[in-house]
């Protein structure tokens, strides 16, 4: 039995992967910030880990992007990249073989023209997405022990029951009856599955061919924003309700907006219309796995779930 050592385990990914992991035949241990009920290993004792024996260790603790933008940005560098730098300097002098980091898109770029693939030289623009690269490139850099392999995951938005980001506050305006008045914009976006992720994650365990290195993860078809707001309407009972308003117009709003400081400016408008799709070949082909979700059945799933919430 594969002995697996998990960080973050309280967060979204962290409790949705051991769920899924639990009904396979591994031993997760937990590390958290200190010793005590389902906490195996901790952070102040990492040469524990250097001295019991141990596979594989996933690393999905981090410091998540906020979109409020109230953050420390030092808070995302000592999390985000000095915890990760700690950790794989562990992974390096213990008797794993694989080290998983669950990093982000972000990593690489805020704003993608075209499909983002994984030979995209990284240009992020946030602290957020600097400390994710931050993190890859010493993990890049390091000397690999032979029989080590490291998998650095960059997932794009991830959903599933339980998250509460923007695809919920999507679903209360979308339940109150409220119009999503950006349909003229024809935006793809690409989201992921928490399901897949998990999916993909215990391949990468169980794969003992696969290459290190970096790999994208996303559900194989993008989404408008208004094939999501059908969606989440029809998990609501409602009749989704899509404004075609002339997309100049609109633009003309958000300049009044930037002037007039409004809810809808021009930065906030091309966050919401912009296209955002990332391809997943790579890690497909390098595992010869097809998803068991596809994007509008997993978006479902999440929909539901905020229904019974």
């Amino acid at each position: 039995m594969k002995k697996i050592i998990l960080t973050g385990f309280n967060g979204f990914v962290g409790q949705n992967l051991s769920s899924y992991l639990a009904n396979h035949p591994y031993n997760i241990l937990n590390l958290g910030r200190s010793l005590g009920q389902n906490v195996d290993y901790s952070w102040d004792n990492l040469d524990k880990i250097e001295k019991e024996p141990v596979d594989i260790i996933i690393h999905s603790a981090g410091k998540a992007h906020d979109l409020k933008k109230t953050s420390n940005p030092e808070d995302y560098y000592k999390i985000n990249y000095e915890l990760t730098k700690e950790l794989y300097d562990a992974f390096l002098n213990s008797a794993a073989k694989k080290f998983i980091f669950i990093s982000s898109v972000k990593a690489a770029a805020d704003t993608v023209h075209g499909v983002l693939t994984e030979d995209e030289v990284p240009l992020p623009e946030t602290d957020y997405g600097k400390s994710k690269l931050m993190a890859e490139q010493y993990i890049q850099t390091q000397i690999l022990p032979a029989g080590k392999a490291y998998y650095i995951l960059r997932p794009c938005m991830i959903h599933g029951p339980g998250n509460k980001g923007n695809l919920n506050l999507l679903y209360q305006f979308v339940q109150k009856g409220i119009p999503y008045p950006l349909a003229a914009f024809h935006n793809r976006r690409s989201f992921l599955s928490v399901e897949n992720l998990c999916f993909v994650i215990r391949n990468v365990i169980d794969h003992d061919d696969l290459p290190s290195g970096i790999y994208n993860v996303a559900d194989d078809e993008p989404l408008s924003t208004s094939e999501v707001v059908r969606i989440l309407a029809k998990s609501s009972g409602n009749k989704p309700i899509l404004w075609h308003i002339p997309i100049g117009f609109v633009k003309v709003l958000a300049k009044i907006g930037d002037f007039l400081k409004l809810p809808l400016n021009s930065e906030r408008l091309t966050k919401m219309t912009e296209n955002y799709v990332v391809s997943n070949k790579k890690i497909k082909n390098a595992l010869r796995i097809d998803f068991p979700k596809n994007a509008m059945v997993g978006l479902g799933v999440t929909a539901d779930s905020f229904v019974k919430d």
